[in-house]
């Protein structure tokens, strides 16, 4: 059962379809005042966070869930301390990163991407639609994802964040909380070291 099942099994189907039709930011007003609204914002961003947390770290499904727990503890909390001015998808994924960043310095290890699938190793590689280029990377899967881990933290990270989760530079930013130029540099800086490093493998 998931998060939103247990949190939320008796929720009005009513409601639940009214909530469905809403944007994150009527929703967040609806979900100030009625906890049943604050069910669809799990419910919407639930499976995307665990996809985000597995891409940035190592962890099982037991402890996403328990992350994501904590995740929507904090955002409902703070609700009303929102800034209007940030989008809301681009600030739930920073609180989902700080929480995910808290449990890994807990745990004392160091960060790691160790679930990309091919399909995204191809959007970060940035092969479009050559066929033979994603059969490549797919039998070779282990291997492009051990050069992947070879680059600097910073790299990979604002890599899966744009050609992965495909955010904005303005939303990279507000996740980040770093100046939009030095979210350019790292991105291209990063693509670069990342090319640099598959010529060096012969996949380019």
């Amino acid at each position: 059962m998931t998060i939103s099942e247990k949190r939320f099994l008796n929720k009005d189907i009513e409601t639940k379809n009214q909530a469905n039709k809403l944007t994150d930011e009527v929703l967040i007003e609806k979900a100030k005042r009625d906890l049943s609204y604050f069910s669809e914002i799990v419910e919407r961003y639930e499976k995307k966070l665990a996809v985000f947390i597995r891409r940035i770290s190592y962890f099982g499904n037991e402890d996403i869930e328990d992350i994501l727990q904590d995740v929507f503890v904090k955002v409902y909390k703070n609700l009303n301390s929102f800034d209007k001015s940030f989008k809301f998808s681009a600030w739930i994924y920073q609180i989902a990163r700080n929480q995910t960043y808290d449990e890994i310095r807990k745990l004392k290890r160091r960060p790691g991407i160790l679930s990309l699938e091919y399909k995204d190793l191809l959007k970060i590689i940035g092969s479009g639609q050559d066929v033979q280029r994603e059969t490549e990377v797919k039998d070779n899967l282990g291997r492009i994802e051990k050069i992947m881990r070879e680059l600097p933290y910073k790299y990979r990270e604002v890599l899966v964040l744009r050609f992965v989760e495909e955010k904005t530079y303005d939303e990279i930013v507000d996740i980040l909380k770093k100046p939009k130029g030095s979210i350019a540099t790292l991105i291209r800086r990063g693509k670069k070291k990342l090319d640099s490093k598959l010529k060096e493998a012969k996949f380019i």
